[in-house]
């Protein structure tokens, strides 16, 4: 038989770049997350961070952290299941199920492991899940830990998920699946119009607000808020790792589909539960969301300004109505130099090729976080108008 390693041997574009000296990851943070970072012994203007509200390093933040390592000490050494439930876990689901209008809540370790664990455990043998084209990997990688059939549709196009939604039969269940807020285009779901197919065929609607949560919605509720359509979006799924500043996942729902995954979900029951602390941050960092609803709108106004001076310099950028701002650069090795470029000259963004976007159409990934000041901004679109080449 061949060995196993061998294509760990091949030459590959992760060598590639680093030979050209364009390998634009793993670079080290050397202080907080923040609008302004040391980055490989160099200040940086951070425009590359999911730290949408700026809540890292808000003192009460930190405090609940601090304050629950004392308490609790560093971990739970165990599942929700068994010994690893705190009195604490249980306050979050309660209070996050209030804050977004669904009857119960349960927390998973991470953003991804709670896509993993909602679809594998409510898509059976017999049923069937569609995806946007463009949604997050942690919901492909759910469908296939699922026994169910995977069908997907082109980005955004009804026409094409009521082609789907046609050829799924009676005898079947059917979950849609969406990012409220897609990850990389910074667009907003049709949800609208998903939510009436849904209702036509019989289906159901799962809506991941991972980058939702804090930055659209009426008080930074979320994409069906954002609509009007909480009676018509069945679950919500986030994380606690952009807006609220921890590390964990959630799902929202109906308290009988809530309690059916808690007891049939493999990756909820045989993981170990959030820590002590990143459940206190997130609890603080709800409970400060929900006193200070000014700080979403704060972020639309900073992404808003970061949007218009783009365009006022001619860079060609992706609209929409969210932080997440991309710059079209195209080509793969063209964004691998632009972003090694932008890092040198003080800014960091995200690089954005295949296969989290389309052949040709590779990106630069700036996002705004409601603490930037409107200096900071310029001082960094600037620096992008100086690298990245002016759209005629």
């Amino acid at each position: 038989m061949i060995d196993l390693f061998e294509k760990c041997r091949k030459r590959s574009r992760v060598d590639e770049a680093k030979e050209k000296g364009i390998y634009p990851y793993f670079h080290a943070l050397e202080t907080r997350q923040d609008c302004e970072v040391i980055m490989e012994g160099k200040r940086r203007i951070m425009l590359g961070s999911n730290n949408y509200l700026g809540l890292t390093t808000e003192p009460e933040v930190i405090e609940a952290g601090i304050k629950a390592l004392e308490v609790y000490g560093t971990g739970c050494s165990g599942s929700r299941f068994l010994n690893g439930t705190l009195k604490m876990h249980i306050e979050l689901e309660e209070e996050l199920a209030h804050f977004v209008g669904k009857e119960a809540v349960t927390t998973f370790s991470t953003g991804f492991q709670s896509n993993l664990g909602i679809i594998s455990a409510l898509v059976g043998l017999h049923d069937v899940v569609i995806c946007d084209r463009e949604n997050h990997a942690s919901i492909y990688d759910g469908c296939r830990l699922s026994f169910g059939k995977l069908l997907m549709y082109k980005h955004a196009d009804m026409e094409d998920l009521e082609r789907q939604l046609q050829s799924v039969p009676e005898t079947r269940g059917c979950l849609i699946v969406t990012d409220g807020v897609f990850s990389m285009g910074g667009d907003i779901a049709k949800l609208p119009e998903i939510c009436a197919l849904a209702k036509k065929y019989g289906a159901r609607v799962m809506v991941d607000d991972a980058h939702a949560l804090g930055v659209i919605g009426k008080g930074g509720r979320g994409s069906a808020s954002y609509f009007g359509l909480e009676d018509q979006v069945d679950i919500y799924m986030g994380t606690f790792s952009k807006s609220l500043a921890s590390l964990g996942g959630y799902m929202a729902a109906d308290r009988e589909v809530v309690e059916y995954v808690r007891h049939v979900s493999r990756p909820f029951i045989f993981s170990a539960s959030i820590t002590p602390s990143s459940c206190a941050t997130a609890l603080a960092a709800l409970r400060y969301l929900e006193a200070h609803p000014e700080r979403v709108q704060r972020l639309a106004d900073i992404s808003a300004f970061h949007r218009k001076c783009l365009k006022d310099r001619h860079i060609h950028i992706i609209e929409s109505e969210t932080p997440i701002v991309p710059i079209f650069t195209y080509e793969e090795e063209n964004t691998f130099r632009k972003a090694r470029d932008l890092y040198d000259a003080g800014v960091y963004v995200n690089p954005v090729i295949t296969p989290a976007c389309a052949p040709h159409e590779c990106l630069l990934r700036t996002s705004c976080m409601a603490t930037l000041t409107e200096a900071l901004v310029e001082e960094a679109d600037d620096i992008i108008a100086s690298i990245i080449p002016h759209e005629e």
